[in-house]
């Protein structure tokens, strides 16, 4: 596919309105980027979306797993309020060959997306990686607003295989607008982006939306070779997770490059964000990934599982090199790229708030007063700098103290690695955030 390189920029229409790419990576720590402050990483091509763009210190997913964060990146809306407190099930069985006749549960289909949004404008629309929002009726991309759909159902699948090894047997799980694909050998990434240059290629008369999910650094950690050798000196397991980033970096990067090539990158949106924290899973080798200064990683509501690298960029139309300090949340983008597009949001009630004026101007205060998470008995919130944590974990730590396995208080301006358990020092604001408890 890498021959569309050669259409001369001036071949392409350029719409009036602008294309937009949502990147969501997986699993990506909290500083696992250069311009993040990882030492030991290479991320050339994230780095430069930063230079090219805004990237942000405090933005927060809207759950430290995967399901629960894309359905809020979607839908605008508190994973709870979206129908998808939790992960979906597993992927169809080897005994389905097409997915419309399926049943089970996942993102409801009352439930508006960005793609139904940017439909509704008229945008072409893609899934193209990671759905993780359900196989059955009612469920997948095409039935949330997605005009073609390539990918995996399922949480994780090997990259060269393309089967998921979770609740065996091992289940192939490789799809194409509804209709199991087997592409067995062809490297999983490589096939993103080859399938994101045809569908650009075929929609280069009309304005497109592309919900690029890549399954990276996921485990299974299968990284190229020539970054394998690249850290082979890093200790175990974080070669391998290294390898796995600057693998990903490099898809990002030729996605770019394609997008510059093609005359389409001053008319396109690229907003990047992390789904959740690093792993520490058996499968991911019990980790491999950082959260640097933060506590906690994925399935945690420590800011290590839940505050992430975010960044948007669109050259020649938003600030660029430039840092924002101030709240975010993945509900945030819905709202903020209707307003950039000029698209009419959905009529339900949103959680997310507009970015715009924020990354227009760094004095702009964040549009939040409280944000909510939720999952299973965990639960946080935070205002203003207090944020109260309801039976946490800490994935990466081990277990808490007795004395903070209930109510655990932070200052996060003042210790954002949530250290210090001020709880019994400031009861009256733990009562008060205790009655922001977001509602099941």
């Amino acid at each position: 596919m890498f021959l569309l390189l050669a259409v001369a920029p001036a071949l392409w229409a350029q719409p009036a309105r602008p294309n937009v790419i949502v990147i969501m990576a997986d699993d990506q720590g909290s500083i696992d980027a250069g311009c993040y402050g990882a030492k030991d990483l290479l991320t050339p091509a994230v780095d430069r979306l930063a230079a090219q763009g805004v990237r942000f210190t405090q933005f927060y997913s809207a759950a430290p797993v995967c399901s629960p964060s894309r359905a809020a990146l979607l839908t605008g809306r508190y994973p709870w309020v979206a129908g998808m407190p939790n992960n979906s099930a597993a992927p169809p069985t080897e005994a389905d060959d097409q997915l419309d006749t399926l049943t089970g549960p996942g993102l409801p289909g009352t439930e508006i997306t960005l793609a139904d949004m940017f439909h509704a404008a008229g945008y072409a629309t893609a899934h193209i990686g990671k759905w993780h929002l359900g196989s059955g009726s009612g469920h997948k991309p095409l039935d949330h607003g997605f005009d073609y759909s390539f990918g995996f159902m399922g949480g994780c699948i090997d990259n060269y295989t393309h089967f998921c090894y979770w609740a065996g047997p091992n289940r192939h799980d490789l799809w194409e607008n509804n209709r199991r694909v087997r592409l067995p050998g062809r490297y999983f990434p490589d096939l993103m982006l080859e399938k994101t240059e045809a569908f650009i290629a075929g929609h280069r008369d009309r304005p497109f939306f592309i919900y690029f999910a890549i399954n990276m650094p996921h485990y299974p950690y299968q990284g190229e070779v020539k970054w394998l050798d690249y850290y082979r000196n890093l200790p175990y397991p974080r070669k391998l997770y290294a390898a796995f980033v600057s693998t990903l970096d490099d898809r990002v990067e030729r996605l770019v490059k394609f997008l510059e090539a093609s005359g389409l990158r001053q008319n396109t949106i690229l907003v990047y964000q992390s789904d959740n924290g690093h792993s520490v899973e058996e499968r991911a080798h019990y980790g491999g990934g950082s959260s640097g200064p933060y506590r906690g990683a994925k399935f945690s509501l420590f800011e290590g599982g839940i505050r992430l690298p975010a960044i948007i960029s669109w050259p020649g139309h938003l600030p660029e090199g430039q840092v924002r300090n101030q709240v975010a949340h993945g509900c945030d983008w819905l709202p903020t790229l209707a307003e950039l597009c000029g698209a009419a949001l959905p009529k339900a009630k949103l959680d997310g708030r507009s970015l715009v004026p924020v990354i227009r101007s760094g004095s702009t205060p964040s549009p939040h007063d409280v944000l909510q998470w939720r999952l299973g008995d965990q639960w946080a919130v935070r205002q203003g700098p207090w944020k109260l944590l309801h039976t946490p974990n800490d994935e990466a730590g081990g277990k808490l103290d007795p004395q903070d396995q209930q109510w655990f208080l932070a200052n996060v301006d003042a210790d954002p690695g949530e250290r210090a358990n001020l709880a019994r020092l400031h009861p009256d604001i733990l009562e008060r955030l205790r009655k922001l408890e977001p509602a099941r």
